[in-house]
C-alpha cells in the first residue's frame, strides 16, 4: 500500500499547486513517515493499521496542507531519537526519517495518541489562493 500512499500524496500536492520539487520532497517526507509507522510503530504487525490523512487547513481554504500519519504501536519518545548528523551516526543506514520530515516540511509534530500509538502531523504551507484546490 506504500505505492498507493505515494500516488495519493503526489496527486494531493499537485492539486495544492506545489511545484515538482516540492511535490517530490513532500512525497519523501510522507513515505518516510509511513515506513516509520509500519516498521517502528507497528513493528510490522499485519494486524495493526497505519492511517494517512491529507487535509487543507484552515477548513475550506488552501493556506496549508496537513498530513497526519498514525500507527497503533506502543509509541516512543521523539526527543530520544539520535541526531543523524552526529559524527557517530553519519554512516548508519537508518535514523534519518524524522530528520527528512523536518527538513522538507514547514512544521512537524510527533505525539502519542490518547487511544494508543503515535501520530506524526506534518504541515506544508501553501501560496495564498482563493479557495480549495479543485479535483
Amino acid at each position: 500500500m506504500l505505492d498507493l500512499v505515494q500516488v495519493a500524496s503526489d496527486r494531493v500536492t499537485q492539486l495544492a499547486g506545489l511545484d515538482d520539487d516540492a511535490i517530490h520532497w513532500v512525497g519523501v517526507a510522507v513515505r518516510e513517515s509511513v515506513i516509520n509507522a509500519i516498521k517502528h510503530g507497528n513493528r510490522q504487525d499485519p494486524g495493526k493499521e497505519v492511517t494517512v490523512e491529507f487535509a487543507f487547513e484552515p477548513n475550506g481554504t488552501s493556506s496549508s496542507l496537513v498530513i497526519r500519519v498514525s500507527d497503533e504501536g506502543i509509541g516512543f519518545e521523539p526527543n530520544g531519537v539520535a541526531d543523524p548528523l552526529a559524527p557517530e551516526n553519519l554512516l548508519k543506514s537508518s535514523g534519518r526519517g524524522i530528520f527528512f520530515m523536518r527538513s522538507f516540511m514547514d512544521d512537524v509534530a510527533i505525539a502519542r495518541r490518547p487511544e494508543g500509538g503515535m501520530e506524526v502531523r506534518m504541515v506544508k504551507k501553501l501560496a495564498a489562493a482563493s479557495g480549495t484546490p479543485s479535483a
